[in-house]
């Protein structure tokens, strides 16, 4: 099933020309002011020296004056957005040339179009500094390599990409506008920041670092300017509470060591009278920065601190989603509003930092698979037709979070119920419309809409869209993302090592299949093996991505096969890439 704006040229502004109006009753009104907000894209002036683009995709691109061009602040997603955001710049600034780059963490939507704005060539010769905090390539690169196929099908749920623009479907992201789609590439960095305090000189700009590891990202900083005072936040405070759990699926963030490093930032950096992130819009005046910072430091402590306390007495994650609110100082800023994040996904994240997905009641401990317990809770209910009577009762009533509870027992049970999905569907785009956060939002209306269309061909194509990214992914991390599509039970009985040797990059690994597990060692080549493969990096990516076949492949001029052809297909074969979609919202 094709959907609107699936696989199509990024969207324009111009998609969001119906903000201009009052709020609908499609589109909570808190929301829609943060949706107005994030429309205001173009090129702006932070402070002297400083300009940031914003609405080019998700995040800002921050240039900063150097003695010779700009020093470039994540360079956005995709080549093509970074490339058209540094022409608009130059149209409007006149031309500079990128004398430095600082990815200030290891999120795709802050490196991703790096090559749009520097080839690996021009880096190389004019031996550019690309700077990023300590352990940003297994990070860029694990995050979403190892669980890839499944966080990208869940992104698309909560940056609801099928979805049209307008007031009942699309209207932001809560951080921006929307995530641009293409191809995502990666430079290196030349030199990794380790510790807070480090000082660098970037084309003759002083920076002072701050590190956040395990904050907002697994590996990140935020930056201070002194001869601009100037406080740069990165992702760790911005205009909306953030998620201590993402609902495309992370590891869940550590929301006490997020407040500490805003609290540490507001000690280090007192003379900051202008801030700037990676998204959003800036702030300026030294007490307004403080508390600003003051309140981003507040929530997700009070979060932590009270999410503790009320688990201490015996309240289960939902209980405690249900009860606590902030308080009237934190809850009426519009900064710390849960248009990207909410409260009670936060809630739930602080919970399952500490205790893990048990709410150690014994009934949750083992339950029934949904399909399972749908078909029990149907016949409970008297049949179909009558859960589906109760459930239109509760959509009446204005119920939905009801109905929608009582109508997924009912699809999951009986998948091809028309009038059950239609109305689940419906209770759906109810519980959306109301709904202050982006990600709440679309992932109700991309549920619908899959309920009544069905499941999406897949536009973003990991293996497409991130092929400059696995290039530059350490060989040890990239086999084990191969490992987690081994057909295990089919590899059960399979004992087979596997000799390879990148002959680009003089590197060799063993690759040994037993008991359903690969192993993978960084060694010279094993006398034991049933074949020694020689092949170069490319053309071994391009192989495990199928983007090429393996039988072609092992065939062919490009590489030296030794040993047993039948046994390195075998051994190829044995791994099968993750399917581009599949169902969620039904069995």
């Amino acid at each position: 099933m094709a959907y609107p704006n699936t696989g199509g040229p990024t969207r324009t502004l111009a998609d969001w020309d119906f903000l201009a109006g009052e709020p609908p009753t499609t589109v909570h009104p808190s929301l829609w002011r943060q949706a107005q907000l994030n429309n205001r894209a173009g090129l702006y002036r932070v402070a002297p020296g400083i300009h940031q683009l914003r609405g080019f995709d998700l995040a800002n691109m921050t240039l900063i004056d150097g003695d010779g061009g700009w020093i470039v602040v994540d360079p956005l997603t995709t080549e093509a957005t970074a490339r058209d955001a540094l022409a608009f710049a130059r149209a409007h600034l006149g031309h500079k040339q990128v004398t430095a780059v600082v990815f200030t963490h290891s999120h795709a939507d802050h490196f991703g179009g790096v090559l749009g704005i520097l080839t690996e060539e021009e880096a190389a010769e004019r031996e550019v500094p690309i700077v990023a905090p300590a352990g940003f390539i297994d990070a860029a690169t694990r995050e979403n390599l190892l669980a890839g196929p499944a966080m990208l099908r869940r992104v698309g749920f909560v940056y609801g990409q099928i979805l049209s623009t307008g007031p009942e479907g699309h209207v932001d992201i809560g951080l921006g506008k929307v995530l641009a789609i293409g191809q995502a590439g990666l430079l290196p960095p030349t030199q990794e920041v380790t510790t807070t305090g480090e000082q660098l000189v970037l084309d003759g700009v002083p920076f002072v670092f701050q590190m956040a590891q395990s904050s907002e990202a697994p590996a990140e900083f935020m930056f201070y300017l002194p001869t601009h005072r100037t406080f740069c936040g990165a992702e760790v405070v911005s205009m909306t509470m953030h998620n201590l759990y993402t609902l495309r699926g992370a590891k869940v963030r550590d929301a006490l060591a997020w407040s500490d490093y805003i609290d540490e930032a507001l000690t280090l950096f007192p003379e900051s009278e202008v801030y700037f992130g990676s998204h959003h819009w800036p702030v300026w005046g030294r007490e307004q920065v403080a508390s600003f910072l003051e309140g981003q430091r507040d929530v997700y402590k009070y979060i932590h601190d009270q999410t503790l306390r009320l688990a201490n007495r015996g309240l289960t994650p939902r209980e405690i989603a249900e009860e606590l609110t902030l308080p009237e100082a934190l809850a009426r800023r519009f900064d710390l509003r849960g248009y990207y994040g909410s409260l009670k996904h936060n809630i739930k994240a602080v919970y399952q930092f500490y205790f893990g997905w048990y709410d150690g009641n014994p009934a949750n401990l083992d339950p029934l698979p949904p399909e399972d317990a749908a078909g029990r809770y149907v016949a409970l209910a008297g049949g179909a037709d009558a859960l589906l009577a109760s459930a239109q009762e509760s959509y009446d009533a204005g119920e939905y979070r009801w109905a929608a509870e009582l109508l997924n027992h009912l699809v999951f049970a009986e998948p091809d119920d028309r009038a059950a999905r239609g109305l689940l569907a419906a209770s759906y785009r109810q519980l959306g419309y109301a709904s202050e956060s982006t990600q709440w939002r679309n992932s109700y209306l991309v549920a619908a809409l899959e309920l009544e269309k069905g499941v999406p061909e897949d536009s973003a194509n990991l293996a497409a869209n991130q092929r400059a990214v696995l290039m530059n992914t350490p060989l040890d991390a990239f086999f084990d993302a191969i490992a987690v599509s081994l057909d295990g039970p089919g590899a059960a009985d399979t004992k087979l090592v596997l000799n390879v040797v990148f002959r680009d990059r003089d590197e060799s690994f063993v690759l040994e299949i037993s008991n359903g597990v690969l192993h993978h060692r960084r060694h010279d080549p094993s006398p034991d093996a049933a074949a020694t493969l020689e092949i170069t990096h490319p053309l071994f990516v391009d192989m495990m991505l199928r983007n090429v076949g393996i039988r072609e492949t092992l065939l062919s001029d490009d590489l030296s096969l030794e040993g047993s052809l039948l046994d390195a297909v075998r051994f190829f074969r044995l791994f099968s890439p993750a399917p581009q979609g599949f169902a969620i919202v039904t069995p």
